[in-house]
């Protein structure tokens, strides 16, 4: 348990984005052929379309995703703190996120100075969501108090990534 939390307390995701909880789910994350580990470096030519995001838990249950740059516009001067890249709702267990209901579209990472921690935060839901009102902004998001006003309780699981931005002629 403690070597699954290391790397989110060390890069922060635990006090930044999320408070200390208990992964209780699996979540793998993929960007083609990439599997997604904690801290690792991920191209954002390589993240240009959804990651496929496959959970463990309860068929009979929902679960909610949503991924956040806490970092935007700069590590340095997070004044955007979150900006929110990905929602997803009513996410039944033991499949895929694109079973769910995408409350809000995915945006690429777009890092433009510094290297940026990407959070894939998963909640299970009490009840199902439904249709939700997105965001009126993707700035200023902050995951903690999405999850209150929803009554999602603590994360289940948590994967998160770093990337950078890439020179014009090195894009893959």
């Amino acid at each position: 348990m403690a070597a699954k939390l290391e790397p989110l307390v060390v890069d922060r995701v635990i006090g930044d984005v999320v408070d200390m909880f208990v992964p209780s789910v699996s979540m793998h994350v993929y960007y083609g052929a990439k599997h997604v580990t904690n801290g690792c470096d991920i191209k954002p030519s390589m993240a240009a379309v959804p990651p496929r995001v496959t959970i463990s838990g309860h068929p009979a249950q929902l679960y909610t995703l949503v991924m956040t740059d806490p970092d935007a516009p700069s590590p340095s001067e997070p004044t955007m703190r979150e900006w929110v890249q990905w929602i997803v709702t009513d996410i039944p267990g033991c499949t895929n996120v694109a079973r769910g209901r995408e409350t809000l579209p995915y945006v690429s990472p777009r890092p433009t100075v510094g290297i940026h921690r990407y959070i894939l935060v998963l909640f299970q839901q009490k009840l199902e969501l439904g249709e939700l009102v997105p965001p009126v902004t993707r700035s200023h998001f902050n995951t903690r108090a999405f999850a209150q006003e929803l009554n999602l309780g603590m994360p289940v699981a948590t994967v998160h990534f770093n990337a950078h931005k890439e020179p014009l002629n090195r894009k893959r």
